[in-house]
């Protein structure tokens, strides 16, 4: 797992309403019955990049939560336009959910931190939490935009605004866990909302930029920061910062610094 540092959140910010943006662009432009098994087939490979790795790789971990929020916000929308199931309905089930993975979790390892997942049994309970809060987020994010009719940017200022709180809440002594994972379940209604009122045609509310181009954009911004911490390495245990790369980790690497691995 990446050490949690302020690019941390910038990046998981943008993948949020990067997934949240794909999921509706591809479902608009080839459809949900060749969308759906295209995000899973992308989920799939991503998840197993990550989980043939034996430590922290930037662009493999950051690859896995892309595909998670795509995968993610295919879930609840499933849900919610496949099988007709209201945002008020499907999100306290998400959430009991979340509930169910985290004391499953919590029971089998002893230890919601991040900074204890060192076995795989563990990074699974991980992911299956992260793919969770995604599914959650979207159905949340919906429901305060257009059931309760606050509209995409109001809700995105209202999730920053309780996204904050825990972290403020940690640097005065709150239990680290506690507040990380209300912190990062909070992060994907705040940048869906953002995104989709980005995206969104002026008479659903939002800016009109479109969900294409909102994709593309934010998505550059995540490979372009995603290259910084790969290159830099600033999000790795100090322990394991000096310690080689794979092959195929660092020709990725030096495509970007324009070197030659070997």
């Amino acid at each position: 797992m990446p050490e949690i540092t302020a690019l941390f959140w910038v990046i998981k910010i943008l993948t949020t309403g990067m997934g949240e943006t794909a999921s509706d662009f591809l479902a608009h432009t080839i459809g949900p019955l060749a969308s759906v098994p295209l995000g899973f087939l992308l989920f799939a490979v991503a998840m197993v990049l990550q989980l043939r790795s034996t430590r922290y790789v930037a662009w493999r971990y950051w690859l896995a939560v892309a595909m998670v929020s795509v995968f993610g916000t295919m879930i609840a929308d499933v849900m919610h336009v496949g099988l007709h199931v209201p945002y008020v309905v499907s999100t306290p089930f998400f959430a009991v959910l979340l509930a169910f993975v985290l004391v499953m979790w919590r029971r089998r390892e002893g230890s919601l931190s991040i900074h204890t997942i060192t076995t795989k049994p563990r990074e699974l309970f991980y992911w299956a939490t992260v793919i969770t809060t995604f599914a959650l987020g979207t159905a949340a994010g919906d429901m305060t935009a257009v059931t309760f009719g606050w509209g995409f940017f109001v809700s995105g200022v209202v999730f920053t605004i309780l996204f904050a709180i825990p972290l403020i809440a940690g640097r005065f002594g709150v239990n680290e866990v506690l507040t990380f994972w209300a912190a990062y379940i909070l992060t994907r209604p705040m940048g869906a909302s953002f995104a989709d009122w980005m995206g969104m045609p002026p008479e659903r509310g939002g800016l009109g930029w479109g969900t294409g181009l909102v994709t593309v954009v934010w998505a550059l911004a995540i490979v372009t920061l995603v290259a910084v911490l790969a290159i830099t390495r600033s999000d790795v245990d100090p322990a394991d910062r000096d310690a080689p790369l794979s092959h195929e980790d660092d020709a990725w690497v030096a495509g970007f610094r324009g070197t030659d691995p070997t």
